[in-house]
């Protein structure tokens, strides 16, 4: 669900090796305010901070920033240990898939004051806020966002002529794209990184608003659910290939990558890869379509973004430099190099991203006053482990007929319930 990161790259990490607080000059005597940034996906995207941060020193000389970039396995071991050693980041990238770890161990400042009188107020998302405050018990706004991402449908424009609209057309067309014995209407996601992508058809299809009802019972296995896995497993080795089983994502582009596939399900992350393979004039994508209700339902993504850390000795300056990176010209840069949905709603508007099809398709569905936004329980300690090596296996019996959707989803339900539970008593929720 991410998008590739070449970790070659990982030389650039060197300057981990330095220290991670605040002090107060660049050199001595330099008379500039330090501080320290941490980027959570170091790597690939170390020449876009580069970039960005040698605009923001131009436009405040009396402010040095001092990069590290952490890979994004690690980050959060890297916070945790940051944190116990009272030795954290001025700014440090944050996704909401771990912010509620952080915000647990009281590391963050939260945002709300300070947007109040910034000049990005009233320029920010309100999906990816709302998002980020639905993160947190005291829905408070501990990570200024500055990106987020959507799960589209991929296709090819030589073999559907016209996206479907509603799930039920989506099934008509797999089945009429198929011609085996090499030819298929979809591929199913059946390795690594199967649940997500399930759940988001799911709830796209059900138009359950929530993951909870106000008993705190996870709705993953709400009949309409159940109905929708019932109908995406029966087009395994019907309207798919054999293989998707154990297809994670780099089998499933790959798939995708020969031509013989008219659709397949991931996110806005994997555009270059489909470019490199058809060409950007032979591919499209569509916004997962509406079910039986009628109404559009997305699936949140998580939202990455920026947070100042309690332990800075220099906030106002960290502030600032977050303030420069959610703005129209520093939002913009970002997610232009990165392929991503700006959080600065100025930066929506600029002709780079509009002349994307795949990233207005994006933006106009997220905008639109009609699409609800269900966010999922990312704050949950468990919720990663559930959704990948507790169910994952189980998904795959799915699809071999091995175990009936009901019993799988009543089986997630029951770990999404527990968990949910759980943290509810940790947090005197």
């Amino acid at each position: 669900m991410k998008m590739k990161v070449a970790w070659a790259a990982l030389a650039v990490l060197a300057v981990t090796a330095t220290g991670c607080g605040s002090d107060s000059g660049s050199g001595e005597g330099s008379g500039k305010t330090t501080i320290t940034f941490w980027d959570n996906n170091g790597g690939a995207r170390t020449p876009i901070y580069q970039e960005l941060i040698k605009r923001f020193e131009a436009a405040n000389p009396s402010i040095h920033v001092e990069y590290v970039g952490i890979p994004i396995a690690s980050v959060q071991q890297k916070y945790d240990t940051a944190i116990a050693g009272g030795d954290t980041p001025d700014v440090g990238g944050v996704t909401t898939s771990y912010l509620a770890n952080l915000t647990g161990q009281q590391a963050l400042e939260p945002a709300d004051e300070w947007l109040t009188t910034s000049a990005v107020n009233g320029k920010l998302a309100a999906p990816m806020l709302d998002s980020v405050r639905k993160t947190v018990p005291d829905g408070k706004l501990y990570l200024v966002p500055g990106t987020s991402n959507m799960d589209v449908v991929w296709y090819l424009k030589d073999k559907l002529q016209q996206a479907p609209g509603t799930w039920d057309e989506f099934f008509a067309d797999a089945d009429k794209l198929t011609k085996k014995p090499d030819a298929y209407g979809y591929t199913i996601r059946g390795g690594a990184g199967s649940i997500f992508q399930i759940l988001a058809e799911m709830y796209s299809y059900s138009g359950v608003s929530e993951f909870f009802d106000a008993s705190g019972k996870s709705t993953v296995n709400d009949p309409k659910n159940v109905e929708f896995l019932t109908k995406m497993a029966g087009l395994y080795k019907k309207d798919t290939p054999e293989a998707d089983v154990t297809n994670d994502f780099p089998k499933m582009v790959a798939a995708f990558g020969t031509g013989k596939i008219a659709m397949m399900h991931h996110n806005l992350g994997s555009y270059n890869d489909h470019v490199k393979a058809h060409g950007k004039d032979k591919i499209g994508a569509f916004a997962l379509p509406t079910g039986p209700g009628g109404r559009r339902t997305v699936v949140a993504n998580p939202v990455d973004g920026f947070a100042v850390f309690k332990g800075s000795e220099h906030k106002d300056a960290a502030w600032k430099f977050v303030e420069f990176l959610v703005s129209h010209e520093g939002n913009s840069y970002w997610n232009q190099q990165t392929g991503q949905i700006p959080a600065n709603t100025e930066a929506q508007g600029d002709s780079w991203l509009q002349g994307l099809e795949h990233l207005k398709t994006a933006v106009d569905t997220l905008n639109d006053p009609n699409t609800q936004v269900v966010s999922p329980p990312y704050y949950l300690p468990q919720f990663s482990s559930i959704t990948k090596a507790d169910t994952e296996p189980l998904f795959q019996k799915v699809l071999l007929g091995q175990m009936q959707p009901q019993e799988f989803l009543d089986t997630l339900a029951q770990k999404l319930t527990d968990a949910q539970a759980e943290w509810k008593k940790a947090t005197g929720g």
